[in-house]
C-alpha cells in the first residue's frame, strides 16, 4: 500500500505545482486498500471536497496507470463515516492547467472600471503551507464559485502574512475566467475616502450605484472603519445589498470579527453569517518556501544556509521578511560580493538586534490591554468582570511565555497579584486554548505583534 501510495504522490508532485501538491495532495492519508478500492483519510470536509472536484480524477488515473488496477477512490473525514466516489471516464484537467489558461480583463462589463486590483498577486505566487491553508483553500473555493458557498468569506490574521495578496488572487483568477464579471478591491481607507468625497459634492446615488452593482467586492482592512458611524452605516448597506442579490463579498481584518473595537453588532453578525478563515505566522518551511520563491523572482542567488538563517529569525512577517532578502540582495548587488551567511548577518545585525530585543510584562499588558479595549489599570486591578479577567489570564500567560520574570516578579506587575493567581491563570489559557481555536489565534497573534 505505501509503495504504491509513494510512487503516485511522486507523479503527483510532478503534474502539480509545489503550492497545490502542498495545500491539497500532502495531507491526504492513504489509510488501507481492499481489492479495487482505495481508502483516504482527510483533515477536514472542506479538503475532502476540493480535492474530490479537482484532484480526485487524476489521483485515480495515475494509481490506476501504476497498479494496472481501476481503482474506485475513497474519501473520509478522520474520524467520520467513510464517504465513496464512484469512478469516472471524465477526461482529467489538472489543477495546474485550469489555473495557466489565459484571460483579460480588459473590456467587458469591466471597461473602464477602476478595479484597483494589483496583477502580481496570484494563487501561483502564494506560497501555502499549514498556517495559511485553511485561508487559501477558501479563497480558491470562491474564486472558482463566487457568491455560491462562502459568502461572505472573512479572512483575518496579523499584518503582513498575506491577506492582500489573497483577496488581490482571488479578484485576478475571477476576471481571468469572465471579463465580463464586475470586481474591485478597495481598502477600508479608501472606500471611506470616497464617501466622504461623495458626501461632499452630493455624488451619494453614484457612489451607492458603483459599489452595489459589484459582482465580487473585495474589502481590506475592514477594521479601519471601526467606530466610524456613516462609514460603517453605508458599507452595512452596500453589504446587503450585494448579498441579497447573491453577490460575493471579500472581506479582510487583522482581527476575529467579535474582537474588533468600535465594530456595529449588525455589521458583526453579517461578517460572521459565511466563511471564517485566519491565517497564522508562517513556520520555518513555509519562511524558507517563501525565500526560495522570493528569491528566484527577483535575480537573487542565496545559499541555503542564508535562507534557514533567515527563515529562523524571530520575524514572521512575510513583508519583512522579503524586506530582508531584497536588503541583502541590494547589498550582494552594489558591492559586487557573493551572497554568505557571514555578509547576511552583518547587513541585518541592526534590524535583528531590534528584533531580538527583551519584552517586558509592561509592553504585554499595554498590547493586551489595546488588543480588547480596555484600560490598563483594569488590568491590574482585583476585578472579577468576565471582559477583564480572561485579558488578565491572557497578560499574565504571554508574560510567562515570553518574558524571563518569575511568578512572583509577574504577580508583582499585575498589581501585586500572589504567584499562585499567576499559575492558576497559565494553566487556565492552556486548557482554554486546547478547546476554543479562535482563543488561541488571538493569543498567538498577540504574541507575533509583540516581536515586531
Amino acid at each position: 500500500m505505501s509503495k504504491l501510495w509513494e510512487d503516485t504522490l511522486v507523479q503527483l508532485e510532478l503534474n502539480l505545482s509545489p503550492q497545490h501538491f502542498t495545500t491539497w495532495i500532502k495531507p491526504l492519508k492513504c489509510v488501507k486498500i481492499e481489492q479495487d478500492q482505495i481508502y483516504f483519510d482527510v483533515p477536514n470536509r472542506f479538503v475532502l471536497d476540493w480535492v474530490r472536484e479537482n484532484y480526485a480524477k487524476l489521483i485515480q488515473k495515475i494509481i490506476s496507470d501504476i497498479s494496472a488496477v481501476t481503482y474506485r477512490i475513497n474519501f473520509n473525514v478522520a474520524g467520520q463515516a467513510r464517504d465513496n466516489l464512484p469512478p469516472t471516464n471524465t477526461p482529467i484537467i489538472s489543477n495546474v492547467q485550469q489555473v495557466k489558461q489565459k484571460g483579460r480583463v480588459e473590456g467587458g462589463d469591466n471597461a473602464g472600471l477602476d478595479i484597483n486590483i494589483n496583477r502580481k498577486y496570484t494563487f501561483e505566487e502564494f506560497v501555502a503551507g499549514s498556517s495559511n491553508q485553511f485561508a487559501y483553500a477558501a479563497a480558491m473555493a470562491v474564486a472558482n464559485n463566487p457568491a455560491t458557498t462562502y459568502n461572505p468569506l472573512f479572512i483575518y490574521g496579523g499584518v503582513g502574512l498575506g491577506k492582500t495578496h489573497l483577496v488581490n488572487a482571488i479578484g485576478n483568477a475571477i476576471l481571468k475566467k469572465s471579463q465580463n464579471m464586475r470586481v474591485c478591491y478597495y481598502t477600508s481607507e479608501k472606500f471611506m475616502n470616497e464617501l466622504i468625497n461623495s458626501l461632499r459634492y452630493n455624488r451619494m446615488d453614484e457612489f451607492r450605484n458603483k459599489f452595489r452593482s459589484m459582482d465580487v467586492l473585495l474589502i481590506d482592512d475592514i477594521q479601519f472603519i471601526a467606530g466610524k458611524e456613516r462609514t460603517q452605516e453605508e458599507f452595512f448597506h452596500t453589504f446587503n445589498a450585494l448579498y441579497e442579490s447573491h453577490k460575493q463579498i471579500i472581506v479582510t481584518s487583522d482581527k476575529f470579527p467579535k474582537d474588533i473595537p468600535g465594530l456595529e453588532e449588525r455589521l458583526r453578525s453579517r461578517f460572521e453569517w459565511g466563511l471564517i478563515a485566519d491565517i497564522q505566522p508562517p513556520d520555518v518551511e513555509t519562511k524558507l518556501a517563501i525565500l526560495k520563491m522570493k528569491a528566484e523572482h527577483n535575480g537573487i542567488r542565496i545559499p541555503e544556509d542564508v535562507a534557514l538563517f533567515l527563515a529562523n529569525s524571530i520575524c514572521s512577517n512575510v513583508r519583512e521578511l522579503e524586506g530582508y532578502l531584497i536588503r541583502i540582495g541590494a547589498y550582494a548587488s552594489l558591492t559586487s560580493t557573493t551572497v554568505t551567511l557571514e555578509m547576511a548577518r552583518d547587513v541585518l545585525k541592526d534590524i535583528l538586534v531590534e528584533r531580538n530585543r527583551d519584552i517586558t510584562v509592561e509592553e504585554i499588558i499595554k498590547k493586551v490591554s489595546n488588543h480588547y479595549n480596555i484600560k490598563i489599570s483594569d488590568i491590574k486591578s482585583p476585578k472579577r468582570l468576565k471582559t477583564v479577567v480572561l485579558p488578565r489570564q491572557i497578560a499574565m500567560y504571554i508574560s510567562r511565555q515570553l518574558t524571563s520574570s518569575s511568578y512572583p516578579e509577574i504577580g508583582e506587575k499585575f498589581g501585586g497579584k500572589d504567584h499562585s493567581t499567576i499559575i492558576h491563570a497559565i494553566k487556565k489559557i492552556d486548557k482554554l486554548m486546547e478547546e476554543d481555536f479562535q482563543l488561541k489565534t488571538t493569543v498567538e497573534n498577540i504574541k507575533n505583534s509583540l516581536s515586531h
